[in-house]
């Protein structure tokens, strides 16, 4: 039998891959979770085959629980969900330690391709992912020219909200850590990114359509 949990706020997404998955791996058993507390919890209560974890959570980001899932057991394969672009968050997460990156339009065979390839120990690697991965291979200087590259994923994480507009400590409420930790941040983005002020790092994100 394979153990799976699904990790996502939507109902409707979670019981569409119960569908998908159930007819292609049965037996299945589904673990559900529609935020990170839940997430954990069912984590500690049993063993899990592989994790569907999506990308965006209302009290955390897909990058915090990918992190907390691999210190909780770093064998155990993630395959992030996202209606977000390959370009945004794809190669990131790869090299953050997911086993593949699915957008939720995928169709039935490439979702279930990618979920048979994680269970064998195999990264998924999709078409557009594979040419992105490509693309930094053959030019490297690609990573330098799209400044938000240069920034680590927590930098990445509240380079986002700051691009949505919001406040330092809204930010640090919705990451858990400190306001002073949000502002320490936020400096060394404008550094890094060369931004004298948020107007800058907004209209940045804006034209390469990068949103938290």
């Amino acid at each position: 039998m394979l153990n799976i949990l699904l990790i996502d706020d939507h109902a409707v997404v979670r019981s569409g891959m119960k569908l998908i998955l159930d007819e292609a791996f049965s037996p299945v058993e589904f673990g559900e979770a529609a935020d990170s507390v839940q997430a954990l919890t069912k984590l500690r209560q049993q063993k899990w085959d592989l994790v569907l974890l999506d990308i965006s959570l209302p009290d955390a980001s897909g990058v915090q629980v990918l992190k907390k899932i691999q210190i909780h057991d770093p064998m155990l394969p993630v395959l992030v969900l996202s209606n977000y672009p390959e370009s945004q968050y794809a190669v990131r997460l790869l090299r953050a330690g997911a086993a593949g990156y699915l957008s939720k339009d995928s169709d039935e065979d490439e979702i279930i391709k990618a979920v048979r390839q994680a269970c064998n120990g195999r990264k998924y690697i999709s078409d557009a992912v594979a040419e992105l991965l490509a693309c930094q291979l053959k030019r490297p200087e690609i990573a330098s020219e799209n400044r938000h590259e240069m920034l680590s994923n927590r930098e990445y994480e509240i380079f986002l909200e700051l691009a949505e507009g919001n406040r330092v400590t809204d930010i640090a409420d919705k990451l858990s850590i400190s306001s002073k930790t949000v502002s320490t941040h936020r400096a060394r983005i404008f550094q890094k990114m060369n931004f004298p002020n948020n107007a800058g790092l907004v209209i940045y994100a804006s034209e390469n359509s990068l949103r938290g």
